[in-house]
């Protein structure tokens, strides 16, 4: 097409005489140009041809032209459903030109001719059977779809182009419909992730909250148990010093009665009898009684209640919880319309 460009630039500075280039050119009302000259005898023009029209091959996947001869076809333009035939710029022209050419119909370039034909007559399917819902050719008319109710294509071709947009109405309606569930239902799931995230962040803080109330509870329970085993452990010492005290001091009264009990010396053994005779220290045992287990186990039942009555309340709540249904209102909000 470039070259095609230049060539046509040249010409316009060509005189169409000489066919040189322009020298002192003159232009006619025509629009021709050329030299000014005086020629004498006059001379015959030599005008030039106009150039042939660029040729355009086939190339992979364009329809070819069923006239042009040798191994590289020109592509189609234009097919004739009179003639069942495909045509280049070129064979195109007696289809434009010629009277006989006037009643053939031309489409777009096309591959599938053999489509519009009919298979039985050979002749070109213009007609739809509505009874067997086909295209058939006119001898069919008369032929197998006798009595049959028949249009032709383009009045049936208007009849389903009415159904074809009252279908794609229909499409585009539930489009819509079904595009706005889908806008809703992202929404919900937006919704039902925020929702999810802060329920998480509120449950770990409830059950910080709780654990911190439990481990400050348990060491509640530590420091009374620890407060009453000191308490207890401060009596018990006090009185197991005291039977410590006694005890020493019956060892050594045992023993001072039992020498004395073998002295030969007659004097001293009346003089001393009187002072050791008698007990100084008491003869009552402490009152104190030690059993741990009374002490703590009431503290060991209570605990183990609590934690059976927390783990049966958790048990219950987690039941609530986890037989909500976010999901399925969610989808039964959103579809089911």
């Amino acid at each position: 097409m470039a070259q095609q460009g230049v060539l046509l630039d040249q010409d316009q500075f060509c005189c169409s005489v000489c066919l040189d280039l322009l020298k002192e050119p003159v232009t006619i009302p025509c629009g021709h140009s050329y030299c000014r000259k005086t020629f004498s005898p006059r001379p015959t023009l030599r005008l030039q041809a106009a150039p042939p029209p660029a040729l355009c091959y086939a190339g992979p996947g364009d329809v070819v032209c069923d006239v042009c001869t040798g191994t590289r076809k020109q592509k189609a333009l234009m097919s004739c459903l009179a003639c069942l035939a495909s045509y280049c710029e070129t064979h195109l022209q007696p289809h434009y030109e010629s009277p006989a050419f006037k009643k053939h119909k031309l489409v777009k370039a096309t591959a599938q001719l053999q489509e519009k034909i009919c298979s039985h007559h050979d002749k070109l399917l213009e007609v739809y059977c509505r009874t067997d819902q086909q295209c058939i050719c006119l001898l069919c008319v008369m032929d197998e779809h006798k009595g049959h109710d028949a249009v032709s294509a383009a009045a049936e071709r208007t009849e389903k182009q009415r159904q074809l947009g009252m279908s794609q109405q229909k499409v585009r309606q539930r489009f819509q419909k079904r595009e706005k569930k889908l806008k809703e239902l992202q929404q919900a799931v937006e919704s039902l992730k925020r929702s999810a995230q802060a329920a998480v962040e509120d449950s770990d803080q409830i059950f910080t909250e709780l654990i911190r109330s439990i481990e400050r509870r348990s060491s509640e329970v530590k420091e009374l148990i620890r407060a009453q085993e000191k308490a207890q452990v401060s009596e018990a010492e006090g009185v197991l010093e005291q039977l410590k005290q006694e005890i020493a001091e019956l060892r050594k009264r045992s023993t001072e009665l039992e020498q004395l009990s073998h002295t030969e010396d007659h004097i001293h053994f009346l003089q001393s009898y009187q002072s050791l005779s008698s007990i100084s220290v008491s003869s009552d045992l402490p009152s104190i009684v030690v059993r741990p287990l009374q002490y703590f186990g009431d503290v060991s039942k209570t605990v183990s209640e609590l934690r059976e009555k927390l783990e049966d309340f958790l048990k219950g709540e987690w039941t609530k919880i986890s037989t909500t249904g976010v999901l399925k209102t969610i989808r039964t909000s959103t579809l089911d319309h």
